[in-house]
C-alpha cells in the first residue's frame, strides 16, 4: 500500500509565492478618479466587502474615490450592531460598517441614494453611518455620468 512521504502542513508554510507582483504598481495620475457602485445586498456574499476594500486601495492609490449605494446597496451603509448599534453580533458582523467608516477617514465619499433608503428599505438618514452623503434618486445616474465623463475608473457591483 502506498504510504504519504510528506510531513504534513504546518502553521507558517507558504502554498504560493505570494511576493511576486507581475504587474506594475500602478499610482492615480493627478485629477484621477474612481467609482465604485453597489446595488447589491449587504450580506448576501462577499462582493459588497470585497469591493469595498477595492474602493479603499484606490483611494490609496491616489484615486479622488467615491462610492454609490444605491438600491439594495443603501443596506451596505445602514449603521447596525446588536444589542445595541456599533456592538459586533458575532466577528466579522460589523466588516462592511467597519470598511466604509475606514474609507472616509482616509478621504473617499459615500453616498446613498434617497429613494431606496426609505421607499425600498424603510430608513430615514439618521439610519446611515455617519459621513455618508444621502442624494436623490435623480443624482445616481449623474454621479456616474459625471464620473464617466471625467474617465473615471468605474468598478460596478451588481448581484441579484
Amino acid at each position: 500500500m502506498p504510504t504519504v512521504q510528506q510531513a504534513a502542513h504546518a502553521k507558517g508554510d507558504f502554498f504560493v509565492d505570494y511576493e511576486e507582483k507581475v504587474f506594475e504598481d500602478v499610482k492615480a495620475l493627478p485629477g484621477e478618479k474612481a467609482l465604485v457602485t453597489f446595488h447589491t445586498v449587504a450580506f448576501e456574499g462577499s462582493i459588497g466587502f470585497v469591493n469595498l476594500l477595492q474602493a479603499t486601495r484606490l483611494q490609496r492609490k491616489g484615486y479622488d474615490t467615491s462610492v454609490l449605494l444605491y438600491g439594495p446597496g443603501v443596506t451596505l451603509g445602514i449603521q447596525r450592531g446588536f444589542p445595541t448599534l456599533g456592538d459586533d453580533a458575532f466577528p466579522g458582523h460589523l466588516n462592511q460598517n467597519n470598511q466604509l467608516v475606514k474609507f472616509m477617514a482616509e478621504g473617499g465619499k459615500v453616498y446613498a441614494c434617497r429613494f431606496a433608503l426609505q421607499a425600498l428599505y424603510g430608513h430615514g438618514e439618521p439610519s446611515l453611518i455617519p459621513g455618508i452623503r444621502a442624494i436623490s434618486p435623480l443624482d445616481v445616474l449623474d454621479l456616474k455620468l459625471l464620473h464617466t465623463r471625467d474617465k473615471a475608473v468605474i468598478i460596478d457591483t451588481w448581484t441579484l
